[in-house]
């Protein structure tokens, strides 16, 4: 029987779970547990398939390839294989954990100057010139797999094997999602021409919509010829299939016959890369991401900041546990802003940036009555997916995978199903912004994926999509867990809130999900807090999370999953 058939038959694990807060505020999805292995993705069909991975002998890796291919051709507004990647994969058999920076660079001919010169103030959001970093998810893929299979000691499943669920996803259909639909119909109103729009490009509408135009509706079978084909070539070819043969091509000469910059030799020289972990305490555990040119600094350094205030005294959901949150977020969004682009064209000074004096000092600028109206950096001296897996073996993966903004670049690639990401529109065209427009560089990233270790073993893998929520995500997470000792689901299902701009957003602001009691939201708005009340209890503004908590003493496994998507964790 073949796996694609194999597929449907894959045993769900039973779950159960017990809830922290009262049942108004909780949606009620329980905890999954299992003895095993686990796997969280933000949608079920992608859970489904990684779980099956890791029941036929693959490791953790793999099941993440699986999980980011899958997700790649069913949840393709929020994750495609023309975007990136970044990585944390710990291994089991060496203790050792490590960062891997899955992100594309600048081609050769994306300069200031040609921007410039065509008029533009800013790189534009949509269009082939919003395109002009190269897709790094495959190459991600292929140099994690290769390095687990030479060094965990598990080479049971081959490459191919990993991607024939998105293959099979793509040829034969999958049914579109009720939050596809939502977002299809979103990108396609064609009152904004700049954001929205999108079936003004070919590709886009003739992959994404009926041939009459139309959206899919939920529960429709949308089917990726040209997708499905370039899967395979990868499959049979691993990532020289993608960068350096007739994919590449075909990439580049839709690009060349349309405006766009890439060249074949952008693709050819693209490399992965790997990093240390950083990584900050926080109440005895060690929290950890992956460097720059992600945000995982920033997510890092609220952690940072946030152990100097007792939070459990607090008490979680009262006005001091949300003001301190949201004022650490803005001290820690300030050093990011000043700092974070590449590594490779800036020395980022990150230890000290992530210093326990560094995190005192933005603590004690921190007025608990007063919300800051602006920020200023101190000098440092002194959409999306994210998913995780724990296999049998205690190997882990947290990883995080995007195209930017929903739709990316809104460019499907002629013959190749590929959408192009636009995460190059995040460069600046100021020479004089820390994260201006290079050729072969690499930009300023909101993704980040993160774990929590307790002693020397992962004890929490987790992440959420989301731009600048990310960090304010992870940080309610880890708050809600450690401090206050939430389940897995609870933590994730607990009242989010999101300060600053979400791509898109014209508001720089404090959205609040209706769940937070009114006279809450009354003491944040005497503190200043520019505060707006969403009209929906849960929303994927907030953006779509998910956890795993392993258990030191049964080594049992805890996923959650996002009511606010569409996701599932499974174990078995």
């Amino acid at each position: 029987m073949s796996f694609w058939k194999k597929l449907s038959t894959v045993a769900l694990t039973a779950v159960i779970g017990v809830s922290t807060f009262s049942g108004a505020q909780a949606a009620n999805r329980p905890t999954s547990m299992s003895p095993n292995a686990m796997v969280t993705t933000p949608h079920y069909l992608a859970t489904a398939a990684a779980l099956k991975t890791l029941e036929d002998g693959g490791n953790a890796v793999d099941a993440a390839i699986t999980a980011a291919s899958t997700l790649a051709v069913v949840y393709p507004h929020y994750t495609t294989i023309g975007g990136d990647n970044f990585w944390l994969i710990y291994n089991a058999k060496t203790k050792e954990l490590k960062a891997l920076n899955g992100s594309g660079r600048a081609g050769e001919k994306a300069t200031i100057d040609y921007y410039k010169g065509k008029g533009y103030e800013k790189i534009p959001s949509r269009g082939y010139e919003s395109a002009n970093t190269v897709p790094g998810v495959v190459s991600g893929w292929w140099e994690a797999y290769n390095y687990a299979h030479k060094s965990m000691g598990n080479n049971k499943l081959q490459w191919n094997r990993l991607l024939e669920p998105a293959i099979g996803y793509a040829e034969n259909g999958y049914p579109v999602s009720p939050n596809q639909v939502y977002w299809t119909k979103y990108a396609t109103d064609p009152t904004d021409n700049d954001l929205k729009n999108l079936q003004r490009f070919d590709g886009f509408r003739k992959t994404f919509l009926k041939p009459n135009g139309d959206p899919y509706a939920a529960g429709e079978i949308l089917k990726q010829k040209d997708l499905a084909n370039t899967l395979r070539i990868i499959a049979k070819k691993g990532a020289d299939g993608f960068y350096k043969g007739e994919v590449a091509k075909k990439i580049v000469a839709d690009m060349k016959a349309n405006g766009g910059l890439l060249t074949l030799k952008d693709f050819e020289k693209h490399t992965s890369t790997w990093a240390d972990p950083i990584t900050v305490d926080y109440r005895g555990y060690k929290a950890y991401n992956v460097p720059p040119n992600s945000q995982g600094m920033a997510s890092l350094s609220i952690l940072n900041v946030l152990n100097n205030f007792d939070l459990k005294s607090m008490g979680e959901g009262t006005p001091d546990y949300y003001h301190t949150i949201v004022e650490a977020t803005k001290q820690a969004f300030a050093d990011r802003d000043k700092w974070l682009t590449d590594p490779a064209f800036a020395d980022i000074p990150v230890d000290e940036l992530l210093s326990k004096q560094h995190g005192k000092d933005l603590a004690a600028r921190i007025d608990m009555k007063q919300a800051a109206k602006s920020v200023e950096p101190l000098d440092p001296k002194g959409d999306t997916t994210w998913f995780g897996i724990v296999d049998k073996d205690g190997n882990a993966v947290s990883i995080i995978q995007s195209h930017y903004f929903d739709w990316g670049s809104g460019i499907v690639a002629k013959d190749t199903g590929v959408l192009l990401q636009n995460r190059g529109s995040y460069f600046s065209l100021d020479s004089k912004h820390i994260n201006h427009l290079e050729p072969g560089k690499r930009t300023f990233h909101t993704i980040n994926p993160a774990m929590l270790f307790k002693g020397d073993k992962p004890y929490l893998l987790y992440g959420t999509q989301g731009g600048e929520g990310q960090p304010q995500t992870q940080a309610a997470l880890v708050t809600r867990i450690v401090d206050f000792g939430f389940s897995v689901q609870d933590a994730i299902e607990a009242p989010r809130w999101l300060h600053g701009r979400n791509w898109g957003s014209a508001s720089n602001n404090l959205k609040v999900e209706s769940r937070i009691p009114q006279e809450v939201l009354d003491e944040l708005i005497k503190r200043g807090h520019p505060v707006e009340k969403l009209e929906a209890a849960y929303t994927d503004a907030m953006g779509q999370s998910g956890a795993i908590l392993i258990d030191p003493q049964t080594n049992v496994k805890f996923g959650g999953a996002d009511p606010r998507g569409e996701g599932a964790a499974m174990g078995y």
